[in-house]
């Protein structure tokens, strides 16, 4: 329908223009980069050499720096609107609020995939870990649970984009909502790290269950805090 394709469209210009500020402003990308390699340094260095002790928890260190970088990049998601009265403009043109949600959850998904690679390449090397033959795995639940995170910080983002104290009401808004999909998908990205695909497939279905609520609550409730 026309409707359909109008919303299509709203939201690929919408994520054009963020990865567009991405690409342009390089040093937000950066800063998210070495956020999350600082987290992954700090953490070898107080676990000291022991490559088993350095497997055993990866997949947290992993998590928790993709969760760290990812409030950087909610709030980073916002800064061009809110700073230069963006957003409203945006609604005053006609667009659809779904839209504004779906292009800014696209855009930031995309945005935080490119950390993580960099971020799990450095963790390879830095912890001599080997993916093998779970590799398709560990990109399964590092998509789904990147889906699920950022579909709850876009949500609260727009929430707390006018807040002078934004930096510190965002993580203490985002990060409960999202402690089932950082359990489940620590825990896959766990098992795919030591070699075992058994029981992995109950981690991956809970991933997307949550994704599928999350991202649904999110439509649902984006065009209510347009109005705030």
């Amino acid at each position: 329908s026309r409707h359909r394709i109008g919303l299509r469209r709203q939201v690929i210009a919408i994520v054009r223009k963020d990865l567009l500020l991405e690409r342009r402003g390089k040093a937000n990308l950066n800063a998210l980069i070495f956020l999350g390699g600082l987290i992954l340094l700090i953490v070898s260095f107080a676990l000291g050499p022991d490559r088993s002790r350095l497997h055993t928890v990866a997949g947290g260190v992993l998590w928790i720096a993709f969760a760290f970088a990812g409030i950087l990049a909610f709030s980073r998601a916002y800064q061009s609107e809110e700073t230069n009265k963006c957003f409203e403009g945006m609604l005053l043109a006609g667009t659809d609020p779904k839209a504004i949600y779906l292009g800014k959850l696209l855009g930031t998904i995309i945005v935080m995939l490119v950390v993580e690679v960099v971020v799990t390449t450095a963790m390879t090397v830095l912890y001599a870990l080997s993916f093998g033959g779970s590799i398709l795995f560990l990109a399964l639940a590092g998509v789904l649970g990147t889906v699920g995170i950022a579909a709850v910080g876009v949500l609260y983002g727009r929430l707390t984009m006018s807040l002078r104290a934004r930096e510190i009401m965002l993580p203490l808004l985002v990060l409960p909502v999202v402690v089932p999909v950082l359990l489940a998908a620590v825990q896959a990205t766990s098992l795919t790290l030591n070699g075992s695909t058994s029981g992995i497939s109950i981690w991956i279905e809970l991933l997307a269950v949550f994704d599928v609520v999350f991202v649904t609550a999110g439509v649902l409730t984006y065009e209510t805090l347009c109005e705030l």
